[in-house]
């Protein structure tokens, strides 16, 4: 028979789940800002200028340059035999110019969003109540990397993305989101690695991203990460 103590404390437990779960939530984000330099830090970044490899193809490796600006510019060249593919997105609209194309186009809405989404480097975590976002913790998981704290991110027009923190860094290893492609869902994962320190900041040179389940993934590498470098707003436009 439970004392009268215990039967209090076995229903006083019932209540706890959901205020618990909203506290850790909130405290997994702080430890997440603060492992990748903390906040000052983070938002005294206007530009990021980031150079690397990714692969095209089974085994094509090709140059890439990755240009952001706050607060919701981006734009990646991506260079193949000697011809350079771009990418961008202007703050309002996602465009494309690739090699043998007459002229660049528009971009359809998913990869719009796509390109939307990297041009806020500092991720969904940040400023996740002023951005609309709700962040939930889910519990841990346990990765190939080992245990991970995993949080469910919904976005203002309710689609989510589920964000994995290692549960001794607290920086992010792991990303998984839904994509529409041909008219179908695809799950999408990026596995995120390679952290070093850049100028106060701790970020990943390594991001792998592929269907759930594929073997066949874009891998980047970044070779050289450049902070607050000058970048003008015409880098993001599209050509007329």
């Amino acid at each position: 028979m439970l004392t009268h103590a215990a039967r209090v404390l076995a229903v006083a437990a019932l209540f706890l789940p959901a205020a618990a779960s909203a506290q850790t939530a909130d405290e997994l984000v702080a430890r997440n800002i603060e492992a990748k330099g903390g906040l000052d830090r983070i938002k005294s970044v206007e530009t990021l200028r980031m150079t690397g490899s990714t692969t095209v193809g089974p085994a094509t490796e090709a140059p890439f340059v990755m240009e952001i600006k706050r607060p919701n510019k981006m734009r990646m060249d991506i260079t193949v035999q000697g011809q350079t593919a771009t990418q961008a997105f202007d703050g309002t609209r996602g465009w494309q110019a690739a090699p043998g194309s007459p002229e660049p186009r528009l971009l359809p809405s998913q990869m719009t969003r796509g390109l939307q989404d990297q041009a806020d480097f500092y991720g969904p975590l940040v400023d996740a109540k002023a951005k609309g976002l709700d962040v939930e913790y889910a519990g841990v998981t346990k990765l190939d990397t080992g245990d991970a704290y995993k949080l469910i991110v919904t976005l203002r027009d309710g689609e989510t993305r589920t964000v994995f923190l290692d549960a001794k860094s607290y920086l992010e290893v792991r990303g998984e989101m839904t994509v529409k492609a041909a008219g179908r869902a695809i799950e999408v994962v990026t596995l995120i690695s390679d952290y070093r320190p850049v100028d106060g900041l701790v970020l990943p040179h390594r991001m792998e991203s592929g269907p759930l389940g594929s073997p066949n993934r874009m891998r980047m590498t970044i070779e050289k990460v450049e902070l607050n470098v000058p970048i003008d707003d015409t880098r993001f436009e599209m050509p007329k």
